[in-house]
């Protein structure tokens, strides 16, 4: 009589992880590896990154601080979006004492608040914890633009260049790009130097805005009155 065939283990993706038993501690592993992944690949899932940070809530012992760190970073890139304090909020007061962990809490404040000189010389000083995460300098970026986006029709190259980070001949490139695939024009401004003029939105343009009564569909408008009544 023949030995039995042992079956293969079935192997499953993160997200059936989830879908099956997100609260399993034995996933742990997995879902810490998914983190580097993400790191190595630069993809981003916050799911899978909040179901971790509450497992090691659960096994407190089990938590590898370089994996939580990696998560805030990834969270910062993922700004205007509040994964930041999602993740912060599931992770202890002891834990967030830790000085890397502060660093952190400080840029994301830092970038809240649109204060980007404070936050390139803070990351700056913390090379060792952000540049572990590629792209991360390109996502806070493309935030800071985002931000002067919603403030400025024109903004003038040195908001622009502090914002950024960027200065010189690398700024002049970077402009050339943005000109040539975004949209943005360049104007000679006097007494200011060189103007960016950013494409028009709801924000820099307020009369782009729609009025509140044309975007709300008539039917809609009839079914609040019975309620109203």
């Amino acid at each position: 009589m023949g030995i039995p065939k042992q079956q293969p283990q079935q192997q499953y993706t993160v997200e059936q992880l989830l879908a099956l038993n997100p609260y399993n501690p034995d996933i742990l592993p997995d879902l810490e590896n998914f983190v580097n992944e993400q790191v190595s690949s630069q993809t981003y899932s916050l799911d899978a990154n909040l179901c971790l940070l509450r497992l090691y809530q659960f096994e407190p012992e089990r938590m590898s601080t370089q994996i939580v760190a990696r998560i805030l970073v990834k969270a910062l890139m993922a700004m205007p979006a509040p994964d930041f304090s999602l993740c912060l909020f599931l992770i202890s007061e002891r834990v967030q004492m830790e000085e890397q962990f502060k660093t952190l809490i400080v840029l994301s404040h830092y970038l809240e608040t649109a204060r980007f000189r404070q936050f390139w010389d803070e990351a700056a000083k913390n090379r060792h914890i952000v540049e572990v995460v590629p792209g991360f300098e390109q996502a806070i970026q493309a935030y800071a633009i985002h931000v002067l986006s919603l403030t400025y029709q024109k903004v003038p190259r040195t908001v622009l260049a502090e914002a950024i980070n960027i200065e010189g001949l690398s700024l002049d490139k970077f402009l050339e790009h943005q000109v040539a695939n975004c949209g943005w024009l360049l104007e000679k401004s006097q007494g200011k130097g060189q103007l960016i003029v950013l494409p028009p939105n709801e924000f820099n343009h307020p009369e782009l805005k729609k009025n509140a009564a044309d975007s709300i569909p008539l039917e809609h408008v009839t079914r609040i009155f019975p309620i109203l009544g």
